[in-house]
């Protein structure tokens, strides 16, 4: 199995509203074809951005599925001309994460991004596969994926929490275990950023 995480940067000035809305009246056409893993808009960081995430088998169904979506009268949804950017990527599900579904999960959710020297994504996930037990006895883990098409040595990882409070009470107990963060070698993280979003409502994990 793999992801596509699709983030399109849109118009300042209530492009977000208008274009979740419209893909939320389009999305039922589109679910004739393929699952929908989450949606979700920028609250804190990039702003103006929503993410949409597409679970597959094979990239065959991915092509069969888009081709087949398109030849729905709404599909892709309206608002065209309120995108500035889009950018696909096909990430790998982590060893240890459980696919995408319903979930009820938080509220908010953090996405943080980690940009990994190369040759060392193998290193990344056997120290994370470890560490992991340990993390999510403070809180669940939402997603954690790397790059395999698009922006290479790109590890994501995603933390729903039902509040900004939830999320500092966790993130000051984490940093307490001795077995968190994973004790990766040094220049193993070269970059790290995040962003906090919101699910809209038609979203399976929110």
């Amino acid at each position: 199995m793999f992801y596509e995480l699709r983030t399109y940067t849109l118009k300042p000035g209530g492009s977000v509203a208008q274009y979740e809305a419209n893909f939320g009246e389009s999305l039922p056409n589109r679910l004739k074809y393929s699952k929908l893993g989450a949606f979700w808009h920028t609250e804190i960081g990039p702003l103006n951005q929503v993410i949409h995430v597409w679970p597959y088998e094979t990239l065959n169904e991915r092509t069969e599925a888009r081709a087949a979506s398109v030849k729905e009268s709404d599909w892709p949804p309206k608002g065209r001309e309120l995108i500035l950017s889009q950018e696909s990527e096909l990430v790998i599900p982590a060893p240890f994460m459980r696919p995408l579904g319903e979930q009820q999960l938080g509220n908010i959710y953090e996405m943080r991004i980690y940009t990994i020297q190369t040759g060392s994504m193998p290193h990344m996930l056997e120290k994370w596969t470890e560490g992991m037990p340990h993390r999510e006895k403070y809180s669940p883990l939402g997603a954690c994926w790397y790059t395999d098409v698009g922006g290479l040595n790109k590890f994501y990882h995603i933390w729903p929490y039902k509040s900004f409070e939830e999320r500092a009470q966790v993130r000051t107990e984490m940093f307490k275990d001795p077995n968190w963060p994973p004790k990766t070698e040094p220049g193993t993280i070269i970059r790290q950023e995040n962003k906090i979003l919101v699910p809209a409502a038609f979203s399976p994990m929110h």
